[in-house]
């Protein structure tokens, strides 16, 4: 699980991520990787969109949960002042574990380069 201090808890905070952020896509989800300008106090904050589109409440939060865990994982590669969005695409629903992992590494590792 992912402490208070790394999560998204507003919505308000997903606009500038999601408007200004650097974009990359996979076949399971698209992250938006916003990094503002750096301050020594902040930490990176993750927030994450799985809309009804991806499933049943049951595969939304399946969905989620794995990717709160595999975000959690991959904390140390963002800058310190970085907002995080990942946006769960369809298929998704039906990645396994290894597929959604590879993805999100692939994304956010464009994502990084971009920035």
């Amino acid at each position: 699980m992912l402490t208070r201090e790394h999560r998204l808890t507003s919505g308000l905070l997903f606009a500038p991520a999601i408007r200004r952020g650097r974009r990359a896509g996979t076949r399971t989800l698209v992250v938006h990787l916003h990094v503002a300008a750096p301050d020594a106090g902040t930490s990176p904050q993750v927030g994450f969109v799985v809309s009804k589109a991806v499933g049943s409440a049951v595969t939304r939060n399946l969905v989620k949960r794995r990717l709160r865990h595999l975000t959690r994982e991959r904390l140390s590669l963002l800058p310190g002042s970085a907002v995080l969005v990942v946006r769960a695409l369809p298929p998704s629903a039906t990645a396994t574990y290894a597929e959604l992992g590879a993805d999100l590494d692939r994304a956010l590792s464009r994502a990084l380069a971009r920035s």
